[in-house]
């Protein structure tokens, strides 16, 4: 038996996403925006090191954000440590006109060009996350004690805004089951305050949240940081059957003034996030309006409204009704798209012709006629057998919106093109026009904008367009020669026939490094089944725990699939998920793929077929494992939500509504325990606040019953992403395949290195 060595594992380590940026540097380009401009600075890590890059859009410059090495020099001789230009110890800048600011050794610092010195600074204008400035910076909001507090910038004020917040009734917060405190506290961050200020600085909007009546759940920590005797984490945590759902209350509260005004039509359902959290709520440029969209609990209709923030009254302007979820963008946690113009019009996102379109409504009178049952009649702005994905930017003088759509490169459906059309539904233009995947971030001003275009073999060029679409100034283009030194080979898009024979899904086929076209070699699915956001995307990059190209690396063919079900297409691709949860995104439609590519590909060993995912991915594992054992011999599941009815409500309640006694025990994994013959790894960590630990161990139970052996691994001290131990658990989970599926043994005592940690890891994570 071959055995696997510390070369190998290392190599596959090397690959890992956030090692891997460094063979591939200025491949991801987050820009970092000056306050008042259009300039903005990025981060690129090498392997050589890290350095901090400036952009001017309107002078088409771009250059060091700072001399490196001078800066060292200078923090060198203020910190008494010493540094490195190419080195620096901190990932993240502020910047006023020349100077910069950063913090590095516990501290806050300031670097001034002009005298080459850095200063130790206690920045009264430095804001935590857990703290939210005015616009004007004179005021900071914050949460103390359940209730909502402001401070003045100079510190001379600092007073309440509410009085009466109390646990689980309080401002501010998010729900419990989204707050995920136990990975902030790994991380070192306390969650930011939900609130959105006026953009006169004079209001914020906040809410008050109900969760006194939800059921309660309780999780224990083992072992202490501390080292003291277990702990106990209680928090509330609705359940798809439970009567008691969280309701929300909006309140306008006037800094000046220390008062409030409520919303005039009192509480109502929230869901899984806070409507800040998911940019839900918004404030009317000139401050005399919000604007907020609402869901009842199975979201099948969706509205608009618009708040008097001076009176609390509430206006519907816009109300879609259909017999599944009516949703404002593709992914659930995308950015709605909708958009209220400065003349009352609302531009508006609707897949009610069965893809997802922009419509444009006209204002309504103002005041609203009470007595009026006309329905708007809107304008249709986009159509055809595509979908757009996202609104970029409206320019009202031109009446012209730009956007992003999928579904317009031939054979590619996720691909996303950068489009603009009229708001009379004329003049549409594909500025893209190419097969590349394209990211795009606007500038405020509207006048720029940054796209970054790759596919899953091509990696991401990133330039500055103007709004006509044309090339102002190319950022980064970088080149896999690195990549390819650590074995990399570009990975193969494809298409294949879902079970039903007719329907086109598609997926992504990694070979394994070293391939020999002669030997045969084990396959790995990498699952996701939604039904909330897609596992395979068109461009370069593919974030996940089950990292394809690590898993390439150790000698393994990888595949990810989107079956029928997941997002991004068309309303009724998706909605075949809808009330079919139990399905795990089409699991017969990744068999039928597989099966294909085994046609196509003879080198693909159908008798080793193993499968791996986190989370819903963790579901698909095991269900994959127990419905088609025939084909799946090898999983690892981790922390897997293996029973819908206990897990949050956000997928039951809106990708299943009420649903039937036959649905719920569908969408189950434990009462089909007795059908597993392969070899199972499960994974959880203790304190996982958003898939609780008993869904593991539910099935567990049954799988002790119905006598099947399987592997566990319960973590301590960590909660859904294993923060902290990540390192620990993918080791585990190679070690897992490496044994089980490609049948050789993995190199005894290798340890991984800790993953990057703390407040900046986090937010790298959160996008």
């Amino acid at each position: 038996m071959t055995t696997l060595t510390t070369a190998d594992y290392r190599r596959a380590e090397q690959l890992l996403p956030h090692n891997a940026a460094r063979l591939v540097p200025g491949a991801r380009i987050r820009p970092n925006r000056e306050d008042g401009t259009d300039r903005f600075w990025y981060r690129v890590d090498t392997a050589q090191g890290r350095r901090f890059v400036l952009v001017d859009p309107a002078a088409g410059d771009r250059g060091a954000a700072f001399d490196h090495d001078r800066l060292a020099a200078a923090l060198s001789a203020a910190s008494g440590t010493a540094v490195e230009g190419a080195h620096l110890p901190f990932t993240s800048i502020g910047r006023s006109g020349d100077t910069v600011e950063f913090t590095a050794f516990d501290a806050r610092w300031r670097y001034v060009p002009d005298d080459d010195r850095c200063t130790r600074i206690d920045d009264p204008g430095h804001n935590a996350i857990h703290e939210q400035p005015s616009p004007d910076g004179a005021w900071v909001a914050f949460v103390r004690d359940h209730d909502i507090w402001v401070r003045s910038a100079d510190r001379t004020e600092e007073f309440a805004l509410t009085h009466d917040g109390e646990e689980y009734f309080d401002y501010g917060s998010n729900l419990d089951v989204a707050l995920s405190r136990i990975m902030l506290r790994n991380a070192g961050v306390t969650a930011p305050p939900m609130l959105a200020w006026s953009p006169d600085s004079r209001r914020l909007v906040t809410h008050r949240i109900d969760q006194r009546h939800l059921r309660e759940q309780v999780l224990v920590e083992s072992t202490p940081r501390d080292g003291g005797p277990p702990v106990a984490h209680s928090f509330r945590y609705a359940m798809p059957q439970d009567e008691q759902h969280a309701r929300m209350h909006f309140v306008v509260l006037d800094v000046a003034r220390r008062s409030a005004v409520w919303e005039a039509t009192g509480p109502s359902h929230i869901g899984h996030l806070s409507p800040f959290a998911r940019g839900w709520v918004w404030w009317s440029p000139d401050g005399a309006s919000l604007y907020f969209l609402r869901q009842p609990r199975y979201s099948r209709s969706l509205g608009l409204y618009r708040l008097d923030p001076d009176t609390g009254a509430v206006d519907l302007l816009v109300d879609e009704h259909g017999t599944t979820r009516v949703e404002p963008a593709q992914l659930i946690f995308d950015r709605p798209m909708v958009r209220v113009l400065s003349t009352g019009e609302v531009l508006w996102y609707s897949q009610r012709d069965g893809w997802g379109h922009l419509y444009l409504y006209p204002a309504p009178p103002r005041p609203p006629d009470p007595a009026s049952t006309d329905e708007p009649a809107p304008t249709r702005i986009t159509s055809g057998a595509w979908a757009v994905r996202g609104i970029l930017h409206v320019d009202e003088d031109n009446r012209t919106v730009l956007f992003l759509a999928s579904g317009l490169v031939p054979g590619e459906p996720y691909a996303r093109q950068l489009c603009t059309v009229g708001l009379d539904g004329t003049g549409f233009v594909n500025h893209s026009d190419d097969a590349f995947d394209h990211e795009v971030v606007v500038a405020v001003s509207g006048a720029w904008f940054l796209d970054t275009a790759s596919t899953v073999d091509t990696p991401p060029r990133t330039v500055v367009c103007d709004v006509a679409g044309a090339t102002v100034l190319e950022l980064e283009r970088p080149d896999t020669a690195l990549l390819v030194g650590a074995g990399w080979t570009p990975p193969e898009r494809f298409s294949a026939k879902a079970a039903d024979g007719v329907t086109d899904i598609h997926g992504t086929l990694w070979r394994p490094h070293g391939f020999d076209p002669s030997r045969r070699y084990p396959l790995v699915d990498s699952a996701y089944p939604g039904p909330q956001v897609m596992r395979t995307t068109a461009g370069f990059a593919n974030p996940h725990f089950v990292s394809p190209e690590t898993l390439a690396a150790l000698g393994f063919a990888v595949v990810t699939v989107d079956g029928r079900g997941t997002p991004g297409r068309s309303k009724a691709f998706h909605d075949a998920s809808y009330g079919n949860l139990g399905n795990a995104g089409f699991l017969e439609d990744h068999v039928a793929a597989i099966h294909q590519l085994v046609d196509r590909h003879p080198w693909i060993d159908l008798d080793r077929v193993g499968i791996a995912g986190a989370s819903g991915g963790g579901f698909a594992t095991v269900r994959a494992m127990l419905t088609h054992p025939d084909l799946y011999k090898v999983g690892v599941a981790l922390c897997g939500n293996h029973d819908i009815r206990h897990y949050l409500a956000l997928w039951a309640d809106t990708y299943l509504g009420e649903g039937t006694p036959e649905q719920w025990a569908d969408a189950a994994n434990p009462g089909l325990a007795a059908n597993l013959s392969g070899k199972l790894l499960l994974v959880h960590g203790e304190l996982d606040d958003n898939v609780l630990p008993y869904q593991t161990l539910n099935l567990v139970d049954a799988l002790i019953d119905a006598d099947k052996d399987f592997d566990l691994l319960v973590v301590p001290g960590v909660e859904h992403i294993f923060m902290g131990r990540e390192h620990y658990v993918t080791r585990r989970m190679w070690d897992h395949l490496v044994r089980h599926l490609l049948g050789t043994q993995p190199p005894s005592g290798y340890a991984l290195r800790p993953f990057p940690a703390g407040a900046e890891h986090l937010a790298e994570l959160l996008g």
